[in-house]
C-alpha cells in the first residue's frame, strides 16, 4: 500500500489537544446496515407525500425525471466512494475536500452539511408531530416533538451499533411499503382492474392520457426542480465511511445498488402508480400511496401510510442527529468548530456533538406554536436546505476533478474507478447547473435560490476571522506545501 494511501490527509489539522489519547470512531457498521442506510438515504419522505405533486406538475414524464436524477447521482456516490478508498484516513467527504482544495473546502462542505440536516430534521420533527395527531388528535404537539428528540438521541447516544440498528428497521418499513405498493399495482394491472369512471388499470394508463409530455416541455423541467429535493441524504453513506466495517468491501456494494434501488423504488413504483390511476386523477395535495391503497380496497390505507411516513420522517432525523454530530465532531479536529465537540464518549460515541445538534432540533418544538405562516417559511427553508445539499453534491465531483490531476497515480491504483471519469463529472456539474437553472422558473424556487447566499455570506465572514488563528494558518501552510511537493513530483515524472 503507497504512503500516500495510509497518511493522514495533508491538508487536515492536527487533531485537537490530547485527541492522542482519545478513542477513534468505531468501524462497527456492518453490511447490513450500510445497504439499508443507504437504501433509507435515497428513499426520502417527499416519494410519499411528494410524489403526487411531481406527478401533478410532469405528468407520466416524471419517470425520466427521477431516473435521470438517480442516474447523475450515481456517478456523485461513484466519485465519493473513489476518493475515500484512495485513503482510508478519510472520515467523511470534509476531509478529501479540505486535502483537495484546501482548509476553507472542508470548513464550507462540513458546516454546509450540518445547516442541511439541522433544516431537514427540524422540518422532520414538525412533520412528526402532526403525523402523531392522526391517532390522538388531542394531543399536545409539544409531546410527540419533544419525545422524538430525546428518544432519538438516546438512540444514538450508546454505540453507533444502535444508529445502524434502528436505521435499518426504519428503511425495511419503507422498502415493505413500496413493494407492497408495487405487487399490488400489478396485481391490478394484470387483472384488468376498473375503478373510478369505468377507468381500466393498464400500462396504456402511461401515454393514452395526453402522452408522456402531457404538460408540455415546461412542466418536465418543473419535475425536476421538485424532484431533485427527494434525493437529499443520498450521499449519507459517506458520512458513515469511519465507523464502516471492511469499507474497501461495504462502500462500492452500497453505492453500486443505487441504480437498482432508483429504478425499482422510484421510477418502478411510479410506473404501477399511473398505469393503475391515470396521472391527471392525482393530486398534488394527497400523497398517490393512499389513492392506491384505498383503491385495492384496504380501508386502512390512510393508517398505514400515515405510518409509513411518520417512520420516514423519523428515519430522516435519525440520519440528521447522526450526520451532523459526525460532521461537527470533524469539524472540530480540523479546528473548524470548539474542542470540546471532538471528544468520543467511552463507547466510542461523539456525545458532546449530538446533544450541540439536537439543542437546535428543539427548535421545531417552538416552531410548532408560530402559526399558520410557519409552513411557507418552511417551504423556502426546506429549498435552502435543498439547494446547499447540492453543494455538497459539486464540492464531491470538484475535489475529484483536483483529485485526477494532483494523484494520478491513486487513480491508476483504484479499484473502484468512477466509470468516465473526468468527463462524467463535468456532465453532471453541467446537469446541475442545469437544475438551478430550473429553479428560477419557480417563484417560491427562485425565492430560495436568491437567499441562499446568505448563508454562504456568513460562513465567509467567520472562516474570514478563523483562518488569522495561528492553528489554520499553519493548515494553509500545510496545504501549500504538499501541493507543491505534488506538483513537483508530477513535473519530475515521480510515481
Amino acid at each position: 500500500m503507497s504512503e500516500r494511501r495510509t497518511r493522514p490527509p495533508g491538508g487536515t489539522a492536527p487533531a485537537p489537544q490530547n485527541a492522542a489519547e482519545e478513542p477513534h470512531l468505531a468501524r462497527s457498521l456492518s453490511s447490513r446496515h450500510i445497504q439499508l442506510l443507504a437504501i433509507g438515504g435515497a428513499i426520502g419522505t417527499g416519494l410519499f407525500m411528494g410524489s403526487g405533486k411531481t406527478i401533478s406538475a410532469a405528468g407520466p414524464s416524471v419517470i425520466f425525471v427521477y431516473a435521470v436524477i438517480g442516474f447523475m447521482l450515481f456517478f456523485v456516490m461513484r466519485a465519493m466512494g473513489e476518493l475515500l478508498l484512495s485513503n482510508l484516513s478519510y472520515k467523511s467527504f470534509t476531509d478529501f475536500s479540505a486535502d483537495l482544495l484546501g482548509p476553507w473546502a472542508g470548513f464550507f462542505t462540513g458546516w454546509t452539511y450540518w445547516f442541511c440536516w439541522v433544516v431537514t430534521g427540524i422540518a422532520d420533527v414538525v412533520a412528526i408531530a402532526h403525523y402523531v395527531t392522526f391517532w390522538w388528535p388531542n394531543a399536545p404537539l409539544w409531546i410527540p416533538a419533544l419525545a422524538c428528540i430525546l428518544l432519538l438521541l438516546a438512540l444514538n447516544l450508546p454505540t453507533v451499533k444502535a444508529f445502524g440498528e434502528t436505521e435499518f428497521w426504519f428503511a425495511l418499513i419503507k422498502i415493505v411499503a413500496i413493494l407492497t405498493l408495487i405487487v399490488v399495482g400489478l396485481v391490478m394491472v394484470l387483472t384488468g382492474f376498473t375503478h373510478g369512471d369505468g377507468v381500466t388499470a393498464g400500462f396504456s394508463n402511461l401515454w393514452e392520457h395526453g402522452g408522456f409530455f402531457p404538460t408540455g416541455p415546461m412542466g418536465f423541467v418543473a419535475g425536476f426542480q421538485i424532484a431533485v429535493f427527494a434525493f437529499v441524504g443520498i450521499e449519507l453513506v459517506g458520512t458513515a465511511a469511519a465507523e464502516t466495517k471492511d469499507p474497501e468491501k461495504n462502500l462500492p456494494r452500497a453505492v453500486n445498488s443505487i441504480p437498482i434501488r432508483v429504478l425499482l423504488f422510484y421510477v418502478g413504483a411510479l410506473v404501477v402508480l399511473m398505469a393503475v390511476i391515470p396521472w391527471d386523477e392525482f393530486s398534488a395535495d394527497e400523497s398517490p400511496f393512499v389513492g392506491m391503497f384505498t383503491l385495492a380496497g384496504l380501508g386502512t390505507a390512510a393508517a398505514i401510510v400515515n405510518f409509513v411516513v411518520l417512520t420516514s420522517a423519523a428515519s430522516s432525523a435519525n440520519s440528521g442527529i447522526y450526520s451532523t454530530s459526525r460532521m461537527v465532531f470533524g469539524l472540530a479536529h480540523d479546528g473548524d468548530a470548539p474542542c470540546p465537540f471532538g471528544r468520543l464518549s467511552r463507547r466510542k460515541v461523539p456525545q458532546n456533538a449530538l446533544f450541540f445538534s439536537c439543542t437546535f432540533l428543539l427548535a421545531g418544538v417552538v416552531l410548532l406554536y408560530a402559526g399558520e405562516s410557519v409552513s411557507a417559511a418552511f417551504t423556502l427553508v426546506s429549498t435552502i436546505s435543498a439547494l446547499c445539499f447540492m453543494f455538497v453534491w459539486s464540492i464531491i465531483l470538484v475535489s475529484y476533478l483536483v483529485y485526477r490531476k494532483r494523484r494520478p497515480q491513486l487513480h491508476e491504483a483504484s479499484t473502484f474507478r468512477l466509470p468516465g471519469g473526468v468527463v462524467m463529472a463535468y456532465v453532471v456539474l453541467a446537469f446541475f447547473a442545469f437544475i438551478l437553472w430550473t429553479l428560477t422558473t419557480n417563484a417560491d424556487t427562485l425565492q430560495a435560490l436568491l437567499v441562499t447566499p446568505i448563508w454562504f455570506a456568513l460562513l465567509g465572514i467567520v472562516y474570514a476571522v478563523l483562518r488569522r488563528t495561528p492553528l489554520h494558518q499553519a493548515r494553509v501552510a500545510a496545504y501549500r506545501a504538499e501541493t507543491a511537493r505534488e506538483r513537483a513530483e508530477l513535473a519530475a515524472g515521480q510515481p
